[in-house]
């Protein structure tokens, strides 16, 4: 199981050194993609871009086997990390499944919607570098579960001239979050270390539609970590609903409505 698995070098390379591919297909199309199955990608599975608009449907990435040690792993889960990595202008993701959900690196109306996470980092979208944008993101109807966070906005400490704007979380259900259940952060690569202010995240809404989370009971069910004056907007979190874990930082953020820790 997995010849390209067991991550001790890191996330390019394994136990012996060897280079994974990384992501193992890189796509770039318009139209359709659908009704791809994969079983035990060695790292990141997917990478899209699209010239024109793109609907993604019917994916499975199974990489199940990776959550159970193999001979290699000294005991601890011997699978890679796998994502969507998405650059995207109008693109719709519909009834996919895969372990670690997406990262949105950039682009401009993503759908990401019907999917089930298992395992992984839930749904992101970042890291954010420098010199980039993204531009109205919904994330609807999703199922996430077992996973480090369910929804995480992360952008770099050191990034500039950048923004995220206008994403909408709407009848999600996340449960079993073992990290954080949401985590908007500007001090990536840490979580919650100190926030760059060079990045401005504008208008995140868990509003209209419930989104049911659960965070388990060593895990922060939400935590908020902007730069000074670099979150701004209306962000109406009255359809964010959590349970289970601990309350977590609110660190200069001021502008969300409708929800209480």
């Amino acid at each position: 199981m997995g010849r390209w698995w067991t991550f001790l070098l890191g996330w390019s390379r394994n136990k012996w050194g060897v280079t994974k591919p990384r992501p193992m297909m890189k796509i770039e199309i318009s139209g359709t993609l659908s009704d791809v199955h994969v079983v035990n990608a060695p790292a990141q599975c997917f990478s899209l871009t699209n010239p024109g608009p793109l609907v993604v449907s019917g994916i499975i990435v199974d990489d199940s086997q990776g959550n159970y040690p193999n001979a290699n792993s000294n005991g601890l889960p011997a699978g890679a990390w796998n994502h969507f990595l998405v650059a995207l202008k109008n693109f719709v993701d519909s009834s996919c499944i895969q372990d670690d959900c997406l990262a949105i690196n950039r682009g401009q109306n993503i759908v990401f919607q019907d999917n089930y996470c298992n395992g992984g980092h839930g749904i992101s979208i970042g890291s954010i570098t420098s010199n980039v944008v993204v531009e109205g993101v919904v994330v609807r109807s999703n199922t996430v579960v077992n996973s480090q966070q369910a929804f995480r906005i992360k952008t770099d400490e050191v990034a500039t001239n950048s923004s995220v704007s206008n994403v909408t979380y709407t009848d999600n259900v996340a449960t079993n979050c073992t990290s954080y259940g949401v985590l908007i952060t500007q001090s990536y690569p840490a979580s919650l270390g100190t926030p760059g202010n060079g990045v401005i995240i504008s208008d995140v809404d868990f509003y209209p539609g419930s989104t049911f989370l659960t965070a388990a009971s060593n895990a922060v069910m939400v935590a908020v970590n902007c730069g000074e004056g670099s979150c701004i907007g209306t962000w109406n979190w009255s359809g964010l609903q959590t349970s289970g874990g601990m309350v977590g930082p609110m660190n200069n953020i001021t502008v969300i409505t409708g929800y209480t820790q």
